[in-house]
């Protein structure tokens, strides 16, 4: 099925919750940039499934948590999954259920409704090619004791990170940079969430050429 004919089968079957929806549905939004740039919350997946018919979908980890309760032990798996389409565009987000199958369609919809616009660019002096291969600047986040550091780099260069954050920049469109990264990047939940946090902050820096816009 090709990606228009998707976009027309959600549409068809889609009965919208709020008003963001009902404005997608009705062609009145048709873009992620519009809907960030309105100030409106995304709480809806059906609201990406429409505009990005072409995201994918990544498992980064499947865990199994344990709670105790007055009956006993209940047992749980919790899924972490990033999804994106290569271009510019990536979210985050976890779910939990009895099965994996469940946390792992939980964790999609989150994902979904935490998409974010991620500012791509050329910002490496060692290149300075003016496309979108990698960051136009040094953003940093943080998530629990993971500090992230994503620097510019030249082409070629591929991503110089850990596997768990690589997923997240590759979903995202990032091809090429930099890390640094501080704490423990072995726990994926945290690593994952400063790395995410970090690409947030390319959209919402002002750089000097925006002072205008």
């Amino acid at each position: 099925m090709s990606d228009e004919a998707s976009s027309y089968s959600i549409l068809d079957s889609w009965t919208p919750k709020t008003m963001l929806g009902r404005l997608v549905k009705e062609g009145k939004i048709s873009s992620l940039e519009e809907i960030f740039q309105r100030g409106f919350r995304i709480r809806e997946p059906e609201i990406v499934d429409v505009l990005l018919p072409r995201l994918t979908e990544e498992v980064i980890s499947i865990d199994l948590v344990q709670k105790q309760t007055d009956a006993g032990e209940r047992n749980r798996f919790r899924a972490l999954v990033v999804v994106g389409d290569m271009g510019g565009h990536v979210g985050l987000g976890r779910g939990k259920a009895v099965q994996v199958r469940d946390a792992i369609e939980k964790a999609v919809a989150d994902a979904k409704k935490n998409i974010i616009v991620v500012r791509r660019g050329c910002g490496s002096w060692e290149c300075r090619c003016n496309s979108p291969h990698s960051l136009p600047f040094i953003v940093e986040g943080s998530c629990g004791s993971v500090r992230v550091k994503l620097m510019p780099g030249p082409r070629g260069l591929g991503l110089v990170i850990g596997d768990t954050a690589k997923t997240v920049l590759r979903m995202a469109g990032i091809q090429d940079c930099w890390s640094f990264t501080r704490g423990s990047t072995s726990t994926a939940i945290s690593f994952a969430n400063a790395t995410f946090e970090a690409l947030k902050k390319t959209a919402t820096t002002l750089t000097p050429e925006l002072w205008g816009v």
